[in-house]
Formats: structure tokens, C-alpha cells, sequence
């Protein structure tokens, strides 16, 4: 029966974990579907052991480089990035820093990261006391919060409860071990598996099996045998006895050794043509008894001390045979291969042992009326049978020859396609067809419509959607295009398109004096000297002087001073705020949320009448009041377009009025600033 896609993984992953590599699957199903399911599981269980086991090397050796070595294969790369992801982990919260990694070390490596370090940062309060400088409440959307951070919802956050692996669901969390470690009933923490008791090590016979944190190793237990030691890593090396004196040899011996023995050659050399028995002594060799022959054919060999001779016999050769060189023996004469031709024009020559033939060469026929040889036309006695494409006759022969886009095959009669691609005739990118090829452009290029071989630019900046290509300006370069931004105030987005405002204020950029506040809008700054009037002082002074984009100031009157008391503003806050050029503008946009502060007296006796007093040009804000989350809220919103640049100041007031007068008032002044947005 056909095997599922779930028992197909299964057998990968068992594979996997009993021989550690992917090589030589072995074929459980005919299913092509099967056989790739089988691979990729397989290769995810490897990656996922070797991620293990760098993570298990780094909290044991507490360093990666001596395990890696020149190894550069696929697992070695997850090891080494598991391993190196753990050390930096664990480096983070010897430091005190943020269990939080870099979004963009890669998915796998935070997971590790953050599993090394530990207990993750608890949660920053964001909120602002009453008593600190205060920015006014902006809405952030749910898409930018976790743009900003990718792992706030994220159940294994700074590790998570697991004590290895932990692994984000959604609605909850699963907890996994590295291999060689097992899952507790608490479904928490990892314990050390115990292969040698479990009875899945694979030591062989004649090894014991000892258990090791994540893993086991093999022990020899038998003796290597005569002439080996077993050395400290369970190997058997072989026993110089010449180096140790451990040999038996005669003093007038020399000790040679040898894979688990030696043997004893004597000092005395003989000559050459002698041999050497094992008492020493030198004995003739009859090179006449050796199988190689050492004497030439027609010669006799004579063995004398040490040495041996030859000596010539001389036989005598009848007609048709001659001598050979070394006057051995009869060796046929070749009449053929003399110049004379003795057959004539036409005809081959044929030797024979002691005489020669004449008959026709290949390619031609006896003519019985002239009685010579000659030509036969191949290619018109047997048309359409010899040559694939065309036919060329030659005096005795023929050959065949292709039309163009072919070539001729090995066999000289069939024709195959020509790779004309191998000569590059196209500037760019060739695609051979059957007899003939078509010539293509890479991205970014278009094919010539004159010679159909050369390459042209494309201008993706004059193409119809090419002021939407780039944000800003759009310059076209051989191939592609480049996007730029205005050359101060913004930098280049991550995605090469888009521009990015530079916040001048938080990189220091700026040349704002000790007593200016420097605010960030849409590519530049502003240098502000915001002040509190009299019988007010700035919120948090007594704390230190802060640069931020709002200054809140407080009533503080002096002693018995009743007409301060009495005054019914109690705050004057400034804040600054950066707009876009809204090109279409359809509806209002929300800009400022004024979050009103109940007074001491119920709130519930008291209107709030929120207003704009001051700097509407054109009328091109309004204010609303709003009711949310059990507040009152005062929206600023901008009705009417406005075309940067343009510098306003929008006077607020956010009036308390019980019994028709006015008990408690406060006083934002907003500091609007319209400027080109090059998103």
C-alpha cells in the first residue's frame, strides 16, 4: 500500500537519528512525493541535532572553534551558528543586557540566543507620571507595535519556562530537548538520556558503552594482541621493538620493524648476482633458471659467478624471408611496403607469409574491359542511405556533411544539433534550440530589435510607473536603477525605495545651545528656547533639564500672592509636532489627543470645554470633544490641506466650568511644523 506523507517523514527522521546524514535513503516508496518528503525530514532532523548540539557544545566547553575545524558541511554550519548564537546569549546576561537579540540575527538564532540568556528583561513601564515632562498621547497602531518589536507576542520571550527548547504556538507554548536529552512529566525540564542503560548506543563487540551529558562514548575492552598497545583513546598502536629493545636480533643483525613485529637483516651486503641465506652467506643466483628469459630470442644463456652470458645462434632463411635485426630468426619480407608499388594504381597490396596479393582498394570495382580499378560512387548507388543530410563523393570513398545548425556525429553519417551557444554570439545570455539558438537579456536589459543579438538598457525610470518606483528621485543605471533621497535631512529606507526622516535630535546632530530645545521635523530640526512665564516653573526641574519635544509648566505662586492663586490656569504646556504635505486630502486627519485630567471636585459636576484660541490660519484645524475609555478626550484634527513648508502655533484651552465659570484651565500651545514627507 502507498505510504503516507506522515510515515514517509517518519522514516527520514529515523534515518536521520540512527545514521546522522541523509546519504543513501534508502527507497520505501515508488512515490516521488514520498522519496522528497522522506529527504527534507530528514534534513530538518539533522539540522535540528546539530543546532542541539552546538548549543549543548557552548554551555559545556563554553567555546565553539575547537569542535568546528575545516569542517564545512551543512551541519557543521547549523552547529556553528547554534553554538555561536548560545555564546552570545550567555554573554548577554553575564553583561546585564537585554535577553532580546537583534531581529536581524534570523529567527533561529533569537530563539537560541534567548534560550541561552535566561530570564528575559521584565517589561519597561511606558507610562508618564503627572509630575515628568509629558508628550502629548499619539495613537500607535497594533501593525507598527510589532513592527517595533517582532517577539513582543511571543510565549518564549527571553527563553520562556523551558529549560532547553521552547517553541511559540500562538495560544500557548511547546518545550523540547536537545538530543540526547528527554522531556520530564512536568513538561518543563530536559533530563540526560541514559543510551548505555536505554540500549541505544551502537558500540560494537569488544567495546563498552559509557554515558555521557546529551551523548555516550565507546571503551575498548579486549587487548590489542602481540606487538600492539592500546592507547588512552581505545586504539590499538603497533610496538617499535628495534626503538624499545624489546628484539631478539644477533649482533651482527640489524632490527627492522614491522606491523606488529620485526625482523633481523644482516649487516654483511652481498654483490651483485649473489644472494643471502639467513645464516649470512653469500650464494650464487642462476640468472639462466629465471622465468623472465634474460637472454634475446635466438640466443643461448651460460650462467657464471656471479653473473651470466649470451651467446648467438645463426639460422639460415629461405625466399620470402629474411634476418631480423639481431640475426635470431626468419622473419617475413613485406614486398608491400616497397616503393615500387609492384600492384600498380588502384590496387591494394596484401601480404602474405613469404609472397604477396594484388586486389582492388576499398571504394573501387574491377573493371573487366580495362581491367583496372575504379571509383564507385557511393552516393549515387545507395542515395539517401548513407548520410543523413548530404552526400560527397571522393576517389575511392565519401563523406557526409551536415546543413547549417547541425554538425556531424561521431559515426561521420548522422547529424546533430550544434550548440552554437558554446561560441557566444549573443552579449548576454544564449538559449540553444534544434538547429538553430535565440538570444535573451538578463533582468533590466531588453533584446535589440536591429541585430536581435545585442542587449540594450531598459530606463526603469521612464517607464510609465517609474515615478512610482522611487519616493523621492529615481536615476537609472546599466541594468537596474538606483533610488535617492534629498540630500540633507533624510537617508535611504532598508528597502533601497523609500526615504527616511533623520532624527537629528536623537543622533546629536544638531547646533542647538544649552538653553534650546532642539525638535526633529520631517528632514531637519528646530531649535526652539521655550520658557515659562511668570509665577510658573518647568515640571521636573528640580530632577535635571531634559531635551524633549514638550515643556509642561506648572503654577507656582509665590507667598500670599492671591491674584496667582485665583487665576484659573494652572499648566502652559508646549510641544512641537512634525505634518506632511497632504497631496490628497479627503478627509480630516486626527493630529493631537488632549486626555483631560479630572480635577479634585467630581467630575461629573463639571463641563470641559475644550478650544482653539490662537494661530488657526485659514481655519485649517478644528477641535472635537470625544469620549473614550471612560475619558474625556479633545481631538485636534487638521480639515483643510496646508503646503509645506509652514510654521504655526496652535493655542489650546481646555476649560473645567462648573456653575458657568471657568475653575480650572490648561493651556497647550503646539508648535506645527508642515514639511515634504519622502516615505
Amino acid at each position: 500500500a502507498e505510504l503516507s506523507v506522515e510515515e514517509c517523514c517518519d522514516k527520514g527522521v529515523e534515518w536521520a537519528n540512527k545514521n546522522r546524514m541523509c546519504a543513501s535513503l534508502p527507497l520505501i516508496s515508488e512515490s516521488r512525493e514520498c522519496s522528497m518528503t522522506q529527504e527534507q525530514c530528514c534534513r530538518s532532523q539533522l539540522e535540528k541535532q546539530s543546532c542541539s548540539d552546538g548549543v549543548e557544545f557552548a554551555n559545556v566547553r563554553e567555546e565553539c572553534d575547537s569542535h568546528i575545524g575545516e569542517n564545512s558541511t551543512c551541519e557543521a554550519e547549523y552547529f556553528k551558528t547554534c553554538c555561536y548564537c548560545c555564546l552570545l546569549g550567555k554573554a548577554a546576561q553575564l553583561q546585564g543586557q537585554s535577553c532580546e537579540p537583534n531581529p536581524k540575527m534570523g529567527y533561529q538564532c533569537g530563539i537560541v540566543f534567548r534560550s541561552c540568556c535566561g530570564k528575559g528583561q521584565e517589561g519597561i513601564d511606558l507610562s508618564i507620571s503627572d509630575d515628568a515632562p509629558r508628550k502629548e498621547q499619539v495613537e500607535i497602531s497594533k501593525e507598527e507595535l510589532d513592527q517595533e518589536d517582532p517577539y513582543l507576542h511571543d510565549g518564549c520571550r527571553g527563553g520562556g519556562p523551558c529549560s532547553q527548547q521552547c517553541r511559540d504556538t500562538g495560544s500557548s507554548y511547546v518545550c523540547s530537548c536537545f538530543v540526547g536529552y528527554q522531556l520530564q512529566p512536568d513538561g518543563i525540564t530536559c533530563e540526560d538520556i541514559n543510551e548505555c542503560i536505554t540500549g541505544t548506543h551502537s558500540c560494537g563487540l569488544g567495546q563498552t558503552c559509557v554515558n555521557t551529558l546529551g551523548s555516550f562514548r565507546c571503551q575498548r575492552d579486549t587487548s590489542c594482541g602481540t606487538g600492539y598497545e592500546l592507547t588512552d583513546d581505545s586504539r590499538c598502536k603497533d610496538i617499535d621493538e628495534c626503538e624499545t629493545g624489546t628484539h631478539n636480533c644477533p649482533p651482527d643483525f640489524i632490527c627492522q620493524n614491522t606491523p606488529g613485529s620485526f625482523r633481523c637483516r644482516p649487516k654483511l651486503q652481498c654483490m651483485s648476482g649473489f644472494i643471502q641465506d639467513a645464516l649470512g652467506n653469500c650464494i650464487d643466483i642462476n640468472e639462466c633458471l629465471s622465468t623472465n628469459m634474460p637472454c634475446p630470442a635466438g640466443q643461448i644463456c651460460i650462467n657464471t659467478d656471479g653473473s651470466f652470458t649470451c651467446q648467438r645462434i645463426s639460422p639460415s632463411c629461405g625466399r620470402g624471408y629474411h634476418l631480423n635485426e639481431d640475426g635470431t630468426r626468419c622473419v617475413d619480407v613485406d614486398e608491400c611496403s616497397s616503393p615500387n608499388q609492384p600492384c600498380g594504381e588502384g590496387h591494394v597490396c596484401i601480404n602474405a607469409p613469404g609472397n604477396y596479393r594484388c586486389e582492388c582498394k576499398s571504394g573501387y570495382t574491377f573493371d573487366v574491359i580495362s581491367r583496372t580499378c575504379i571509383d564507385i560512387n557511393e552516393c549515387r548507388r545507395y542515395p539517401g542511405r548513407l548520410c543523413a543530410h548530404k552526400c560527397e563523393n571522393t576517389p575511392g570513398s565519401y563523406y557526409c556533411t551536415c546543413t547549417m545548425g547541425f554538425k556531424l556525429s561521431a559515426d561521420g553519417r548522422s547529424c546533430e544539433d550544434l550548440n552554437e551557444c558554446e561560441s557566444n554570439p549573443c552579449s548576454q545570455e544564449c538559449a540553444n534550440v534544434y538547429g538553430s539558438y535565440q538570444c535573451y537579456c538578463r533582468r533590466g536589459f531588453q533584446l535589440s530589435d536591429i541585430d536581435g543579438i545585442s542587449c540594450e538598457d531598459i530606463d526603469e525610470c521612464a517607464l510609465p510607473t517609474g515615478g512610482h518606483i522611487c519616493s523621492f528621485r529615481c536615476i537609472n543605471i546599466p541594468g537596474s536603477f538606483q533610488c535617492t533621497c534629498p540630500s540633507s535631512g533624510y537617508r535611504l529606507a532598508p528597502n533601497a525605495r523609500n526615504c527616511q526622516d533623520i532624527d537629528e535630535c536623537v543622533a546629536e546632530s544638531h547646533n542647538c545651545s544649552f538653553n534650546e530645545t532642539c525638535f526633529n521635523i520631517q528632514g531637519g530640526f528646530r531649535c526652539l528656547s521655550l520658557e515659562c512665564p511668570e509665577n510658573y516653573r518647568k515640571s521636573g526641574d528640580t530632577v535635571g533639564l531634559e531635551k524633549t519635544d514638550t515643556i509642561r509648566c506648572i503654577k507656582s505662586c509665590r507667598p500670599n500672592d492671591v491674584s496667582c492663586v485665583l487665576d484659573p490656569v494652572h499648566t502652559i504646556s508646549h510641544t512641537v509636532i512634525s505634518l506632511p504635505t497632504f497631496r490628497e486630502f479627503t478627509r480630516p486627519e486626527e493630529i493631537i489627543f488632549l486626555r483631560a485630567i479630572t480635577p479634585t471636585y467630581p467630575a461629573n459636576q463639571a463641563d470641559i470645554i475644550f478650544d482653539i484660541t490662537e494661530g488657526n490660519l485659514r481655519d485649517s484645524f478644528d477641535i472635537i470633544k470625544r469620549y473614550m475609555d471612560g475619558m474625556t478626550v479633545g481631538v485636534v484634527r487638521q480639515v483643510r490641506p496646508i503646503v509645506g513648508p509652514f510654521h504655526a502655533i496652535l493655542k489650546l484651552e481646555m476649560n473645567y466650568v462648573m456653575g458657568g465659570v471657568v475653575s480650572h484651565r490648561n493651556i497647550v500651545n503646539v508648535h506645527i511644523f508642515v514639511s515634504e514627507y519622502w516615505f
